[in-house]
């Protein structure tokens, strides 16, 4: 998949694409079957297959404050737009500049002259341009003037999709509302990581550089690698998980050369209040592993599974007896995992 952060990056000569426009933050189930299907019809028609997203959120720029958690920071969000089979990603960086475009000149300059739209791909509530003036019948016009089809994409709900997963997760799911990323959020604020892999079709990632903390989990024997504050993708609620840690990359950007990148992980997210902690914090202990050096990694955690609430124990002997059970836990999740 080519990946494009500005104009200049298009190839001139690029023939005719089909594109669609959007944030696609965690690349949920909802966002894969209509990116899938939008390929394979853009390969039948000879075309190329475009999506434009935006880095940062709109929100981000024009209500911080107000704006959600992000579930996907923009590595993981563009390798999971490639999975779904795109040929290419224009990641336009979003600011007020930018916002100022009317609809029109958005179009124009964009999806007419740069990627030669034959067909634009968007939802009913599609809006666009100055003070998202633009919605689906100023898109139709703009198409009728400039010469492309619009193509209208309903909701997607877990009824439609009941072929991506299983026939449990279709049960569940049936008479539940159409797959969102505000779905993925809300599950991941009561800690379900359950219910959020199921929307988004995979586990749900934290991706970040591995720091030093307070070496008090090696001092008890459960040395855990410690990420940044500014870790990408939404941190669930506080609570220990079952998870996967897979080593990427230093800090200097080098891949991480190691015979097992994929590592069995206890997940501890909270301000540790046994130690009457005040920073949130994300930090995993490899299973059964003391000779792990992982500071300045780049690693990404996929949680599998809450496994209970954040608890301040009155003794440090509750806390480890406690420690060693949740190690036990994990391993019978994981175990679960890897053989289902």
């Amino acid at each position: 998949m080519q990946r494009w952060s500005d104009l200049t990056d298009v190839p001139p000569d690029l023939g005719p694409s089909v594109v669609t426009i959007g944030n696609f933050d965690g690349v949920h189930r909802g966002h894969a079957s209509v990116l899938r299907r939008m390929a394979l019809d853009a390969q039948a028609a000879g075309c190329t297959s475009v999506a434009v997203t935006f880095t940062p959120h709109p929100l981000q720029v024009h209500r911080p404050d107000d704006a959600p958690p992000l579930l996907t920071g923009d590595v993981d969000r563009l390798d999971l737009l490639e999975g779904t089979g795109l040929d290419a990603v224009l990641l336009l960086p979003y600011t007020l500049e930018f916002a100022r475009q009317t609809p029109e000149e958005f179009v124009e300059r964009y999806l007419v002259g740069a990627l030669h739209a034959r067909t634009v791909v968007v939802g009913r509530d599609v809006r666009f341009g100055w003070q998202n003036s633009g919605d689906l019948s100023t898109m139709v016009a703009l198409g009728e003037r400039y010469g492309f089809d619009v193509e209208v994409i309903d909701d997607i709900t877990p009824s439609a999709t009941a072929d991506e997963g299983s026939a449990e997760d279709a049960a569940a799911d049936a008479l539940r509302r159409r797959w969102s990323s505000t779905w993925v959020r809300e599950a991941l604020a009561a800690g379900d990581v359950r219910q959020a892999a199921r929307v988004l079709g995979r586990p749900h990632r934290i991706r970040g550089l591995v720091v030093h903390g307070d070496a008090r989990g090696r001092e008890l024997g459960f040395p855990t690698a410690n990420l940044a504050q500014d870790a990408a993708g939404m941190v669930p609620a506080d609570g220990v998980y079952a998870g996967w840690l897979r080593r990427t990359r230093h800090a200097d950007g080098s891949p991480v050369a190691t015979d097992d990148p994929v590592l069995p992980a206890a997940v501890s997210i909270g301000t540790n209040p046994t130690f009457d902690g005040v920073q949130r914090r994300v930090e995993a202990y490899v299973l059964d592993r003391t000779d792990l050096d992982l500071y300045d990694e780049e690693v990404v955690l996929d949680l599998v599974e809450r496994l209970r609430p954040t608890l301040r124990f009155d003794s440090v002997d509750e806390l480890l007896t406690q420690m060693h059970a949740d190690v036990a836990r994990v391993r019978e999740v994981l175990e679960g995992a890897a053989s289902a």
